[in-house]
């Protein structure tokens, strides 16, 4: 198995990852570590715990930035695409469980340094966790086995506006600055996540497995595919960003890279902008391609 720390900002697409990873059996997910993103920090650690006890798995979540890396509040947050509250426009209970008293940069210091050399971070919204923990400990930017970023747009036009991703717009600094630290990283970016569309006939048989999980996730879905209809009318599903980090953690050959040193653009109207060059020192692999059908069948074997 292999040894995971999930950072979310769990939105609806992150709750789908979740799913995704924790009903695999090739990785060990350590616990879970929450971001501002989609929604406010204490709104991301809500959400995980709830996912959790949909899907009945106790890992312990731990809780991260309220702010961006430079200490700047997020002041608007995507509730056309995930719902008022991040999961869709459904009332949900709060969770029994809590999230655990240590802060979740301090979380992800403590693992590597206990398992140096094994841990693969799979981060799925801003980077700003993973900023804050380098700066504070940057010797275990070499104990990290690997980083899995969903973020960027090297080669497509962003999703925020023709420049910027959304995970990366939202802590253009945070992201900066993990990209140029040396760490071992794979951007998943929207250059082969447009391309992973979940249809939305789909979700009747999540439904009618007649359980309150497969009903949650359903719902849940389709709001989020709402959004796209309304963006990209007749295109009947949405595309499954953050799981595909999950399946690039499990199954690499899912898609083809290329190694590139990336940049982004901090300042300005380009702002979040990931700019790629072919670099012999380079540290990132960008995904360029992807074997859309197979990871779709992949995840839809496994989510639910």
């Amino acid at each position: 198995m292999k040894p995971i720390i999930f950072d979310v900002d769990t939105g609806i697409d992150d709750a789908l990852a979740m799913a995704y990873a924790l009903n695999s059996p090739e990785l060990e997910v350590l616990g879970f570590t929450t971001c501002f993103g989609n929604v406010p920090v204490v709104d991301a650690t809500r959400n995980t715990l709830t996912v959790l006890e949909k899907v009945a798995k106790p890992i312990p979540v731990y809780q991260g930035a309220a702010q961006t890396f430079l200490g700047r509040d997020k002041k608007t947050w995507p509730k056309q695409v995930h719902g008022e509250g991040g999961l869709g426009d459904r009332f949900m209970s709060d969770p029994i469980t809590e999230a655990e008293s240590q802060f979740a940069p301090d979380f992800i210091i403590e693992q590597v340094k206990k398992r140096p050399h094994e841990i693969t971070v799979i981060a799925v919204g801003p980077l700003t966790n993973l900023a804050l923990a380098i700066k504070k400990s940057p010797e275990i930017i070499p104990l990290v086995k690997e980083v899995i970023v969903m973020g960027g747009a090297v080669n497509v036009p962003g999703n925020v506006n023709e420049y910027s991703e959304a995970n990366i717009i939202a802590d253009p600094e945070a992201a900066e600055y993990v990209l140029s630290s040396g760490i071992a990283l794979t951007l998943v970016g929207l250059d082969v996540t447009m391309q992973t569309l979940l249809p939305k006939s789909k979700l009747e048989k999540w439904r009618t497995d007649g359980n309150e999980k497969g009903q949650f996730f359903a719902d849940m879905t389709e709001f989020y595919i709402g959004y796209y209809e309304k963006v990209s009318p007749g295109i009947e599903g949405c595309a499954l960003h953050d799981p595909l980090a999950v399946g690039v953690a499990i199954d690499s050959g899912f898609v083809k890279t290329e190694t590139m040193n990336v940049k982004v653009v901090t300042k300005g109207e380009e702002a979040g902008r990931t700019v790629g060059t072919h670099d012999e020192k380079a540290t990132t692999r960008v995904c360029t391609e992807v074997d859309a059908n197979r990871f779709l069948e992949h995840f839809l074997n496994r989510v639910i």
